[in-house]
């Protein structure tokens, strides 16, 4: 495993180019396939007989020149620190051969800051594709590794799945609410994480239903959080970990108003209203997470429409709760 001398160029905002590298061995597998007994473990032989179809070679996308970045500032703004962090690594790489290295980002704050929409946004950025676990909504231990194929209903992790059938050997890799794994699975769900965030190990990640050896040192991984207490200490001393602050109420307003030009220009009804929304309207925008913008300009849209109006007025809203204070930077 590892990488090809090959290089395909690819232009999306002039970022990436990208070399092949091979994330497993296409021989192993066969060896693999030919030990299964017939007409037993046919999740197994059909995973396998697809690793074989697709082949082991995968896109690795590093930047050819430093990525214009300024829109998501832009977008952003309580992120600066994040971007500051993700250009500088970006920065190193811009000149060299070496592969696109960063760091395991992990993001803790209140719901709705946009934790999870900055992962997206990076992931479209670099151009690598994503892959995304919810840790949230997970019922066994072994969504990122794998179970093994002797259980019923068992299949690969996702960790696997986004690099066997994705294009790409260094996707973004999505944990979101890692704090939310907690302890009554009978596996321990981010076990695998232990391996997979140190990039020697993770270079020969197995997963426990294929149990072919895959390379996963080129993942980009981002967590959010909300809390930390509820990460372990060995998972936080892996990361590069950031305190995200809700916006200000300048930044909200921003935020507001560039997402009402942006829902405007994207629906054609969007010209029967007015070109920006009116002070007092972002003013009460200003009051909401980021998450909760989008459903409330339609919902007041829609309002507004209904009253056969051209503007917006604060009325047209949806009520809400009181925003999230912001929180504080790690020391």
């Amino acid at each position: 495993m590892g990488d090809s001398n090959d290089l395909v160029p690819l232009t999306r905002r002039g970022i990436p180019i990208a070399r092949m590298r091979h994330v497993y061995r296409v021989d192993e597998v066969g060896r693999k396939l030919d030990r299964l007994a017939p007409k037993e473990h046919e999740t197994l032989r059909s995973t396998y007989e697809r690793m074989i179809e697709k082949g082991s070679e995968r896109f690795q996308v590093k930047p050819s020149g430093l990525p214009v970045m300024d829109h998501l500032y832009d977008d952003l703004p309580n992120f600066t620190e994040v971007l500051d962090d993700v250009k500088r690594q970006l920065a190193l790489c811009e000149d060299s051969r070496d592969a696109l290295e960063i760091t395991p980002l992990l993001l803790l704050g209140p719901p709705g800051v946009g934790k999870t929409y900055f992962a997206r946004e990076l992931s479209v950025l670099l151009g690598t594709g994503m892959g995304f676990i919810s840790m949230s909504s997970m019922t066994a231990g072994w969504v990122l590794s794998g179970a093994s194929s002797q259980w019923k209903g068992a299949r690969p992790g996702k960790v696997f799945e986004t690099l066997v059938d994705g294009q790409y050997a260094n996707p973004v890799m999505v944990v979101d609410e890692i704090d939310k794994a907690g302890g009554e699975h009978a596996y321990d769900p981010l076990g695998a994480l232990y391996s997979l965030l140190e990039h020697d190990t993770a270079g020969h990640f197995t997963d426990e239903f294929a149990e072919v050896a895959i390379d996963a040192s080129q993942v980009i991984w981002v967590a959010t959080a909300n809390d930390a207490r509820g990460i372990p200490e060995p998972i936080l001393n892996r990361m590069n970990v950031y305190e995200v602050q809700a916006p200000n109420r300048d930044a909200a307003r921003h935020i507001a108003a560039k997402l009402y030009r942006s829902i405007r220009a994207d629906h054609d009804w969007g010209s029967h209203f007015e070109p920006e929304p009116r002070a007092d309207v972002l003013d009460r925008m200003s009051e909401m997470a980021p998450r909760e913008m989008r459903r409330a300009w339609m919902t007041a849209f829609g309002n507004a429409k209904l009253d056969h109006r051209e503007h917006l007025e604060s009325r047209d809203l949806p009520d809400h709760g009181p925003r999230k204070g912001a929180i504080g930077f790690m020391q």
